[in-house]
Protein backbone atom coordinates (compact mmCIF):
# COMPACT_ATOMS: atom_id res chain seq x y z
CA UNK A 1 0.00 0.00 0.00
CA UNK A 2 1.26 3.39 -0.91
CA UNK A 3 1.49 5.79 1.90
CA UNK A 4 -0.44 8.96 1.45
CA UNK A 5 1.78 11.97 1.53
CA UNK A 6 0.20 14.76 3.46
CA UNK A 7 1.49 18.22 2.75
CA UNK A 8 1.39 20.80 5.44
CA UNK A 9 -0.50 23.88 4.45
CA UNK A 10 1.75 26.82 3.79
CA UNK A 11 1.53 29.56 6.32
CA UNK A 12 0.13 32.71 4.89
CA UNK A 13 2.28 35.74 5.37
CA UNK A 14 0.83 38.04 7.95
CA UNK A 15 -0.30 41.30 6.40
CA UNK A 16 1.70 44.23 7.64
CA UNK A 17 0.65 47.76 6.87
CA UNK A 18 4.15 49.05 7.46
CA UNK A 19 5.57 46.52 4.98
CA UNK A 20 3.22 47.86 2.33
CA UNK A 21 4.09 51.42 3.31
CA UNK A 22 7.78 50.63 2.95
CA UNK A 23 7.23 49.12 -0.52
CA UNK A 24 5.47 52.29 -1.68
CA UNK A 25 8.00 54.51 0.09
CA UNK A 26 11.10 52.97 -1.52
CA UNK A 27 9.57 53.40 -4.99
CA UNK A 28 9.66 57.16 -4.45
CA UNK A 29 13.15 58.40 -5.45
CA UNK A 30 12.67 61.79 -3.79
CA UNK A 31 11.76 60.23 -0.45
CA UNK A 32 14.63 57.74 -0.64
CA UNK A 33 17.05 60.58 -1.37
CA UNK A 34 15.85 62.36 1.76
CA UNK A 35 16.25 59.18 3.81
CA UNK A 36 19.82 58.63 2.55
CA UNK A 37 20.76 62.23 3.40
CA UNK A 38 19.33 61.83 6.91
CA UNK A 39 21.25 58.59 7.46
CA UNK A 40 24.49 60.19 6.27
CA UNK A 41 24.05 63.20 8.55
CA UNK A 42 23.17 60.83 11.41
CA UNK A 43 26.68 59.36 11.10
CA UNK A 44 28.18 62.66 12.32
CA UNK A 45 27.14 62.34 16.00
CA UNK A 46 28.20 58.68 15.99
CA UNK A 47 31.73 59.39 14.72
CA UNK A 48 32.15 62.88 16.23
CA UNK A 49 34.81 61.65 18.67
CA UNK A 50 36.71 60.09 15.77
CA UNK A 51 36.49 63.24 13.63
CA UNK A 52 37.56 65.53 16.49
CA UNK A 53 38.85 63.34 19.34
CA UNK A 54 40.11 66.10 21.63
CA UNK A 55 42.78 65.77 24.29
CA UNK A 56 43.13 65.70 28.07
CA UNK A 57 42.75 69.49 28.34
CA UNK A 58 40.02 70.33 25.84
CA UNK A 59 37.17 68.47 24.15
CA UNK A 60 37.44 67.94 20.42
CA UNK A 61 35.18 70.85 19.52
CA UNK A 62 37.13 73.40 21.59
CA UNK A 63 40.77 72.76 20.70
CA UNK A 64 42.13 76.23 19.87
CA UNK A 65 45.17 77.14 17.83
CA UNK A 66 45.56 80.85 17.16
CA UNK A 67 48.25 80.27 14.54
CA UNK A 68 45.69 78.67 12.17
CA UNK A 69 42.72 80.95 12.88
CA UNK A 70 40.56 81.93 9.90
CA UNK A 71 42.06 79.21 7.71
CA UNK A 72 40.10 78.65 4.53
CA UNK A 73 38.67 75.21 3.62
CA UNK A 74 41.33 72.92 2.20
CA UNK A 75 42.01 69.22 1.66
CA UNK A 76 45.72 69.67 2.34
CA UNK A 77 47.13 68.59 5.69
CA UNK A 78 47.97 71.58 7.84
CA UNK A 79 51.61 71.50 8.96
CA UNK A 80 50.79 73.19 12.26
CA UNK A 81 47.95 70.92 13.39
CA UNK A 82 48.66 67.80 11.32
CA UNK A 83 45.01 67.48 10.19
CA UNK A 84 42.88 68.53 7.24
CA UNK A 85 40.60 71.48 7.92
CA UNK A 86 38.16 70.67 5.12
CA UNK A 87 35.68 73.29 6.38
CA UNK A 88 38.35 75.70 7.58
CA UNK A 89 38.84 77.13 11.06
CA UNK A 90 37.05 79.85 13.04
CA UNK A 91 38.25 82.96 14.86
CA UNK A 92 39.90 80.88 17.60
CA UNK A 93 41.53 78.35 15.30
CA UNK A 94 38.97 75.61 16.03
CA UNK A 95 38.19 73.11 13.30
CA UNK A 96 34.73 73.89 11.90
CA UNK A 97 34.09 70.36 10.65
CA UNK A 98 34.78 68.96 14.13
CA UNK A 99 32.45 71.53 15.71
CA UNK A 100 29.70 70.69 13.20
CA UNK A 101 30.11 66.98 13.97
CA UNK A 102 29.88 67.54 17.74
CA UNK A 103 27.12 70.13 17.27
CA UNK A 104 25.02 67.59 15.37
CA UNK A 105 24.60 65.71 18.64
CA UNK A 106 22.99 68.72 20.26
CA UNK A 107 20.89 69.68 17.25
CA UNK A 108 19.50 66.19 16.63
CA UNK A 109 19.03 65.53 20.35
CA UNK A 110 16.97 68.71 20.71
CA UNK A 111 14.89 67.80 17.66
CA UNK A 112 14.10 64.24 18.76
CA UNK A 113 13.44 65.12 22.43
CA UNK A 114 11.23 68.07 21.51
CA UNK A 115 9.21 66.03 19.00
CA UNK A 116 8.93 63.11 21.43
CA UNK A 117 7.62 65.24 24.30
CA UNK A 118 5.32 67.40 22.17
CA UNK A 119 3.95 64.34 20.35
CA UNK A 120 3.21 62.56 23.63
CA UNK A 121 1.42 65.55 25.16
CA UNK A 122 -0.32 66.51 21.92
CA UNK A 123 -1.62 63.00 21.23
CA UNK A 124 -2.84 62.69 24.83
CA UNK A 125 -4.69 66.03 24.76
CA UNK A 126 -6.10 65.39 21.29
CA UNK A 127 -7.30 61.91 22.31
CA UNK A 128 -9.15 63.20 25.37
CA UNK A 129 -10.62 66.12 23.43
CA UNK A 130 -11.79 64.05 20.46
CA UNK A 131 -13.07 61.01 22.35
CA UNK A 132 -14.99 62.69 25.17
CA UNK A 133 -15.95 66.00 23.55
CA UNK A 134 -18.23 68.49 25.35
CA UNK A 135 -16.51 70.32 28.21
CA UNK A 136 -13.21 68.44 27.73
CA UNK A 137 -13.10 69.45 24.09
CA UNK A 138 -13.83 73.11 24.84
CA UNK A 139 -11.26 73.42 27.62
CA UNK A 140 -8.46 71.64 25.77
CA UNK A 141 -9.05 73.38 22.45
CA UNK A 142 -9.12 76.82 24.09
CA UNK A 143 -5.81 75.95 25.74
CA UNK A 144 -4.45 75.00 22.33
CA UNK A 145 -5.72 78.30 20.89
CA UNK A 146 -3.86 80.21 23.61
CA UNK A 147 -0.62 78.44 22.73
CA UNK A 148 -1.15 79.22 19.05
CA UNK A 149 -1.77 82.88 19.87
CA UNK A 150 1.71 83.29 21.41
CA UNK A 151 4.59 83.33 18.89
CA UNK A 152 7.37 80.86 19.66
CA UNK A 153 10.02 83.58 19.67
CA UNK A 154 8.05 85.65 22.20
CA UNK A 155 7.53 82.58 24.38
CA UNK A 156 11.24 81.79 24.21
CA UNK A 157 12.14 85.35 25.18
CA UNK A 158 9.79 85.17 28.17
CA UNK A 159 11.17 81.79 29.24
CA UNK A 160 14.72 83.00 28.73
CA UNK A 161 14.17 85.93 31.08
CA UNK A 162 12.83 83.55 33.75
CA UNK A 163 14.92 80.41 33.27
CA UNK A 164 17.99 81.90 31.63
CA UNK A 165 19.52 81.05 28.27
CA UNK A 166 20.32 77.40 27.74
CA UNK A 167 19.30 74.11 26.22
CA UNK A 168 16.34 73.67 28.58
CA UNK A 169 14.87 77.01 27.45
CA UNK A 170 15.05 75.95 23.79
CA UNK A 171 13.45 72.55 24.49
CA UNK A 172 10.56 74.02 26.50
CA UNK A 173 9.85 76.86 24.06
CA UNK A 174 10.00 74.73 20.91
CA UNK A 175 8.24 71.75 22.55
CA UNK A 176 5.27 73.77 23.82
CA UNK A 177 4.90 75.43 20.43
CA UNK A 178 4.71 72.04 18.67
CA UNK A 179 1.93 70.59 20.88
CA UNK A 180 -1.05 72.15 18.97
CA UNK A 181 -0.17 70.43 15.68
CA UNK A 182 -0.24 66.94 17.20
CA UNK A 183 -3.32 67.70 19.31
CA UNK A 184 -5.40 68.94 16.37
CA UNK A 185 -4.43 66.08 14.07
CA UNK A 186 -5.20 63.47 16.75
CA UNK A 187 -8.52 65.11 17.63
CA UNK A 188 -9.62 65.19 13.98
CA UNK A 189 -8.73 61.53 13.47
CA UNK A 190 -10.49 60.37 16.64
CA UNK A 191 -13.64 62.35 15.79
CA UNK A 192 -13.85 60.40 12.52
CA UNK A 193 -13.20 57.00 14.15
CA UNK A 194 -14.93 57.01 17.54
CA UNK A 195 -18.35 56.08 16.12
CA UNK A 196 -17.11 53.37 13.75
CA UNK A 197 -18.42 49.81 13.98
CA UNK A 198 -15.21 48.29 15.33
CA UNK A 199 -15.22 50.77 18.23
CA UNK A 200 -18.86 49.96 19.03
CA UNK A 201 -18.05 46.24 18.88
CA UNK A 202 -15.17 46.65 21.33
CA UNK A 203 -17.37 48.73 23.63
CA UNK A 204 -20.13 46.12 23.54
CA UNK A 205 -17.81 43.45 24.96
CA UNK A 206 -16.84 45.67 27.88
CA UNK A 207 -13.73 47.53 26.71
CA UNK A 208 -13.04 50.59 28.82
CA UNK A 209 -12.43 54.05 27.40
CA UNK A 210 -8.64 54.10 27.65
CA UNK A 211 -8.42 50.62 26.15
CA UNK A 212 -10.63 51.77 23.27
CA UNK A 213 -8.38 54.76 22.68
CA UNK A 214 -5.02 53.02 23.08
CA UNK A 215 -5.79 49.62 21.56
CA UNK A 216 -8.38 50.29 18.87
CA UNK A 217 -8.46 53.97 17.85
CA UNK A 218 -4.90 55.33 18.11
CA UNK A 219 -3.32 52.56 15.99
CA UNK A 220 -5.57 53.72 13.15
CA UNK A 221 -4.40 57.32 13.63
CA UNK A 222 -0.66 56.68 13.46
CA UNK A 223 -0.15 57.52 9.78
CA UNK A 224 -0.83 61.30 10.03
CA UNK A 225 0.87 61.43 13.44
CA UNK A 226 4.07 59.90 12.02
CA UNK A 227 4.00 62.34 9.11
CA UNK A 228 3.48 65.26 11.50
CA UNK A 229 6.39 64.02 13.63
CA UNK A 230 8.68 63.97 10.60
CA UNK A 231 7.68 67.49 9.59
CA UNK A 232 7.82 68.59 13.24
CA UNK A 233 11.40 67.36 13.51
CA UNK A 234 12.39 69.69 10.69
CA UNK A 235 10.54 72.57 12.34
CA UNK A 236 12.17 71.83 15.71
CA UNK A 237 15.66 71.92 14.18
CA UNK A 238 14.95 75.28 12.53
CA UNK A 239 13.39 76.73 15.70
CA UNK A 240 16.25 75.51 17.91
CA UNK A 241 18.83 76.94 15.51
CA UNK A 242 16.94 80.26 15.37
CA UNK A 243 16.81 80.54 19.17
CA UNK A 244 20.51 79.70 19.48
CA UNK A 245 21.20 82.29 16.76
CA UNK A 246 19.45 84.87 18.94
CA UNK A 247 21.50 83.87 21.99
CA UNK A 248 18.81 81.91 23.84
CA UNK A 249 20.28 78.45 23.29
CA UNK A 250 23.60 76.90 24.16
CA UNK A 251 26.38 79.31 24.99
CA UNK A 252 30.01 79.19 23.89
CA UNK A 253 32.15 77.16 23.76
CA UNK A 254 29.49 74.42 23.32
CA UNK A 255 28.93 73.78 19.59
CA UNK A 256 25.48 74.20 18.07
CA UNK A 257 24.66 74.90 14.43
CA UNK A 258 22.57 78.00 15.14
CA UNK A 259 25.16 79.39 17.56
CA UNK A 260 27.89 78.78 14.97
CA UNK A 261 25.85 80.79 12.47
CA UNK A 262 25.57 83.63 14.98
CA UNK A 263 29.34 83.59 15.58
CA UNK A 264 30.17 83.55 11.87
CA UNK A 265 27.87 86.49 11.20
CA UNK A 266 30.35 88.83 12.96
CA UNK A 267 33.12 87.93 10.50
CA UNK A 268 31.23 87.79 7.20
CA UNK A 269 32.26 91.32 6.18
CA UNK A 270 35.90 90.31 6.75
CA UNK A 271 35.64 87.64 4.06
CA UNK A 272 35.29 84.66 6.42
CA UNK A 273 32.31 83.24 4.53
CA UNK A 274 33.08 79.64 5.50
CA UNK A 275 32.15 80.26 9.15
CA UNK A 276 28.48 80.74 8.18
CA UNK A 277 28.28 78.70 4.98
CA UNK A 278 28.82 75.21 6.42
CA UNK A 279 26.59 75.43 9.55
CA UNK A 280 23.83 76.99 7.45
CA UNK A 281 24.31 74.35 4.75
CA UNK A 282 23.89 71.50 7.23
CA UNK A 283 20.75 73.07 8.73
CA UNK A 284 19.23 73.55 5.28
CA UNK A 285 20.28 70.06 4.14
CA UNK A 286 18.77 68.36 7.18
CA UNK A 287 15.49 70.27 6.96
CA UNK A 288 15.27 69.69 3.19
CA UNK A 289 15.83 65.95 3.64
CA UNK A 290 13.22 65.69 6.41
CA UNK A 291 10.65 67.51 4.28
CA UNK A 292 11.33 65.22 1.32
CA UNK A 293 10.98 62.16 3.54
CA UNK A 294 7.80 63.56 5.07
CA UNK A 295 6.25 64.03 1.64
CA UNK A 296 7.23 60.48 0.77
CA UNK A 297 5.66 59.13 3.95
CA UNK A 298 2.45 61.00 3.20
CA UNK A 299 2.26 59.45 -0.25
CA UNK A 300 3.20 56.00 1.09
CA UNK A 301 0.57 55.97 3.83
CA UNK A 302 -2.16 57.26 1.52
CA UNK A 303 -1.45 56.68 -2.20
CA UNK A 304 -4.53 58.72 -3.11
CA UNK A 305 -2.65 61.84 -2.03
CA UNK A 306 0.34 61.09 -4.22
CA UNK A 307 1.18 64.23 -6.18
CA UNK A 308 4.93 64.67 -6.06
CA UNK A 309 6.31 61.62 -7.82
CA UNK A 310 5.50 60.82 -11.45
CA UNK A 311 7.71 58.68 -13.63
CA UNK A 312 9.13 59.93 -16.90
CA UNK A 313 7.41 57.12 -18.79
CA UNK A 314 4.00 58.02 -17.34
CA UNK A 315 4.57 61.70 -18.10
CA UNK A 316 5.45 61.01 -21.74
CA UNK A 317 2.48 58.66 -22.12
CA UNK A 318 0.11 61.26 -20.73
CA UNK A 319 1.61 63.96 -22.96
CA UNK A 320 1.24 61.75 -26.05
CA UNK A 321 -2.39 61.02 -25.19
CA UNK A 322 -3.13 64.73 -24.82
CA UNK A 323 -1.51 65.41 -28.21
CA UNK A 324 -3.68 62.74 -29.86
CA UNK A 325 -6.82 64.16 -28.25
CA UNK A 326 -6.00 67.63 -29.57
CA UNK A 327 -5.36 66.30 -33.09
CA UNK A 328 -8.62 64.32 -33.11
CA UNK A 329 -10.56 67.35 -31.89
CA UNK A 330 -8.99 69.52 -34.61
CA UNK A 331 -9.82 66.93 -37.29
CA UNK A 332 -13.43 66.80 -36.07
CA UNK A 333 -13.80 70.56 -36.40
CA UNK A 334 -12.43 70.49 -39.97
CA UNK A 335 -15.01 67.87 -41.01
Amino acid sequence: MSKEVTQKPKKEKKYSQFREVWKRFKRNPIAMTGLVIILLVALLPIFADVIAPGDEWSPGYDIQNWRVRFEMPSWEVNEETGIRHIFGTDNLGRDIFGRIAHGSRTTLMVGFIVVGISMTLGVFLGSISGFYGHIYDNVIMRFIDIILAVPNILMALALGSVLGAGLHTVMIAVGVGAIPGFARITRAQILSLRDQEFVEAARSIGARDFRLIGRHILPNCMAPIIIEATMGLAGAIIAAAALSFLGLGLQVPAPEWGAMLSLGRDFMLDGQWHMTLFPGLFIALMVFALNMMGDGLRDAFDPRLRTASISKKAFLKKTEQMRRDIQSAAAGREQ
